[in-house]
């Protein structure tokens, strides 16, 4: 079967050894690798402590009813940990996260990872990084994927340091079949780490011993400079890209040469006897030993396999879950606030800003919380609550629409002031970060922290929603499915500004579409909060529910200031997030409460266009209900049943929506409302209102953006 061997770079091992020994001689913890394929089983059992026999049974086809990893995914993806003790007695754990065939694509989620260790074993910025990475990577991966470089980039900023990442290439000269004249620019494949400075150091894979010193001069780099430092094994691939592979079809020269070449290990045996540390004996008697022990593994593994394994039951989704209490007493919503709005002494604010602040301290003690108060109530309760909460983003410490400033800069002198630090000694941590230009390596550096510091509120902010796509792999391969595979848990928060307001196809839509598309087995949560409470509530429900799942939530941009979306302070004090929000108008002392019989029509909408739908009513007054879908998955079936009894006579069921009809939500609610009409066995009709199919996700111009509204409107409500 496929292994992706290591033979042609088995001098890989001893320089992992080398560099986990010397860093557990100098006083670490922990050593995170992060590596594709190649030599993965190796590293597994020589450096991880995976048994012959484990290894062989899963190449056999059992399943351990004792993992998540019995079948999720192929062998040379699984992660694993180890304890490794050096020479001098000293010991460090070492983690190999499961990764996928997405080359580079572990390397920022190895450093989240690493981060968020540090920050848990209180390292400060006293200089101390007890926590180490150590990325292998190809020469092709390395020269080649834009996420080497956004990782590097990463390696000296604040919120990402992680005192030094310790980087080897197993430079097979080779990619998969691509040879380096196409493969690069550079003269060498380690040249895109110049960017950063780092030190690279090259070597002859085919000398364990110059391997072994280069991998402890990096170590010794590292620790002297908190820098990254990267060696270049130059070595190559004894067979193709995987065992059933001809490499001689594209590299015939190359592939002569090596097959006349003596292995590693031969050469480095020849080299002990000639210098008389081995003597023949011994020689044989090592491979003897090591060839038996392998057999008998082997033979183990066959000996037990299950000629009918057992069927794998097809998951069933749970659906929505109970909701969890996440209100907050009010005095310390109050005492919150008032940290909030407060400023140290000296300190000049922006006038602008200063304005503004003082209106929503005034909003506040009447009673009302708008949103950039709301969100900034739930993050500051959970640390009052001792939760450590981090936030990261393009912009995100002012908010891509200023209306967060969770970092205030002094109008005068440019000294920054955190208010929600300030809450008192017992607070959780609060990190809150401006991130580089980059989404693939920033998604993926807080996804590694999320499953690392699983009981934080990790959260990651794209500029505007659509910018998500830049990081679509680390989406796929981790957020959505990592579960599945590797049973590897994350409660990742992604804010995603989303809204149709005539600004273009480029930051209108987030693509709920594709997130939809993804949602299977209770993965992820999709939710478009409405209201500043429902914000609240959404993101204290991350961690203060048992159950770890990402949550993707599509934030408003002109709604950011709407007094639509404020909430009364009592809906912070008590209750928890709703997946769905009948409409008010119709509720017991609304509007027209007397008019429940007359309503013939129910619109259904995810977001922004349902305000814009109640206004429009108004105007026509006519008697159509709209229903806020808060939550699309894991999706409220039940609630929206409980919602359309209320509603009779309405024969007409509309899902309305902001986007083309071939994105946005409809494709994933249609087949769901249909089976629910039919449960509720009446004669309502379903029917979509949405602009029209589109290769675009929005008019490039306002008069085109404001016709598509108005016949939107006059669709949806006659």
């Amino acid at each position: 079967q496929k292994r992706f061997g290591l033979e042609g770079a088995e001098s890989l091992i001893p320089f992992l050894h080398a560099v986990a020994e010397s860093a557990a001689d100098s006083g670490l913890s922990d050593v995170v690798i992060g590596m594709a394929h190649r030599g993965r089983l190796n590293v597994l059992s020589n450096v991880l402590g995976k048994s012959h026999r484990q290894i062989f049974g899963e190449f056999e086809g059992e399943l351990d009813p004792t993992t998540v990893q019995g079948s999720g995914d192929v062998k040379y993806h699984l992660g694993a940990h180890g304890t490794l003790t050096s020479r001098a007695g000293a010991s460090i754990d070492v983690h190999l996260p499961p990764n996928p065939s997405h080359l580079e694509a572990v390397d920022p989620v190895v450093e989240g990872i690493v981060r968020a260790m540090q920050d848990r074993y209180d390292r400060g910025d006293e200089g101390i990084y007890p926590a180490m990475a150590l990325l292998i990577h190809g020469d092709a991966a390395f020269a080649g994927q834009g996420v080497v470089f956004e990782t590097l980039h990463l390696s000296q900023l604040r919120g990402y340091r992680t005192g030094g990442t310790v980087h080897v290439v197993v430079n097979n000269q080779v990619g998969f079949t691509t040879s380096p004249d196409a493969s690069r620019s550079s003269h060498y494949a380690t040249d895109v780490a110049k960017s950063v400075h780092a030190p690279i150091i090259h070597v002859n894979g085919d000398d364990p011993e110059a391997v072994v010193r280069a991998a402890r001069l990096a170590l010794d780099y590292r620790e002297a400079f908190h820098r990254d430092v990267v060696v270049d094994m130059v070595c190559y691939r004894r067979n193709g890209h995987n065992e059933g592979d001809d490499p001689s079809f594209t590299q015939p020269s190359m592939y002569k040469l090596i097959e006349e070449r003596r292995s590693v290990r031969r050469l480095f045996t020849e080299r002990l006897l000639r210098r008389g540390d081995l003597t023949p004996e011994e020689a044989e008697e090592a491979l003897r030993d090591f060839q038996l022990r392998l057999e008998t593994a082997f033979d183990a593994a066959k000996g037990a396999k299950d000629p009918n394994p057992p069927l794998a039951p097809a998951p069933v989704e749970r659906g929505v879950l109970s909701a969890a209490q996440t209100g907050v007493a009010r005095h310390v919503i109050d005492e919150v606030a008032k940290v909030h709005f407060a400023l140290p002494d000296g300190f000049s604010r922006h006038p602008k800003l200063d304005r503004i602040l003082r209106k929503a301290e005034e909003r506040f003690a009447e009673g009302e919380v708008d949103w950039a108060l709301g969100e900034a109530l739930a993050f500051g309760t959970l640390l009052a609550e001792g939760t450590t909460v981090r936030l990261a983003g393009q912009d995100s410490r002012r908010g891509t629409f200023s209306h967060r400033h969770a970092a205030q800069v002094d109008f005068a002198s440019s000294e920054e002031y955190v208010a929600l630090a300030n809450l008192g000694p017992e607070q959780g941590k609060w990190f809150v970060y401006d991130s580089p230009l980059s989404e693939f390596a920033s998604l993926g550096f807080e996804y590694g922290y999320s499953v690392e510091q699983s009981d934080a509120l990790v959260c990651w902010e794209a500029q505007f929603g659509d910018f998500a796509n830049g990081a679509q792999i680390i989406i796929d391969q981790f957020i959505v499915a990592a579960k599945d595979k590797w049973g590897q848990e994350s409660g990742l928060v992604m804010l995603l500004p989303h809204g149709f307001e005539g600004q273009g196809p480029e930051h209108s839509s987030a693509r709920i579409e594709r997130f939809l598309t993804l949602c299977a087995e209770d993965n992820i949560q999709v939710v478009n909060a409405t209201t500043a409470s429902q914000l609240f509530h959404a993101l204290r429900r991350q961690v203060r529910r048992e159950e770890r799942f990402p949550l993707v939530v599509f934030t408003p941009k002109s709604l950011l200031r709407s007094p639509l979306v404020v909430s009364h302070v009592d809906e912070f004090t008590s209750g928890s997030f709703r997946e769905t929000l009948d409409d008010p108008a119709y509720l017991p002392g609304g509007a027209r409460a007397d008019r429940v019989a007359k309503v013939d029509r129910v619109l259904l909408a995810f977001g922004k266009v349902a305000y814009d739908l109640m206004e429009h009513r108004d105007q026509r007054d006519v008697d159509a209900a709209v229903v806020r879908v808060e939550q699309l998955y894991p999706f409220p079936h039940e609630q929206l049943a409980d919602i359309l009894r209320r509603y009779p006579n309405a024969k007409d069921v509309c899902w309305v929506q902001e986007e083309p009809g071939n994105m946005g939500a409809w494709t994933f609610v249609d087949g769901r409302l249909w089976n629910l009409l039919e449960e509720l066995g009446d004669s309502r009709e379903l029917r979509r209102v949405s602009r029209a199919f589109s290769a675009s996700p929005a008019a490039g111009q306002m008069v085109v953006h404001l016709q598509e509204f108005a016949q939107l409107m006059n669709e949806a409500l006659g």
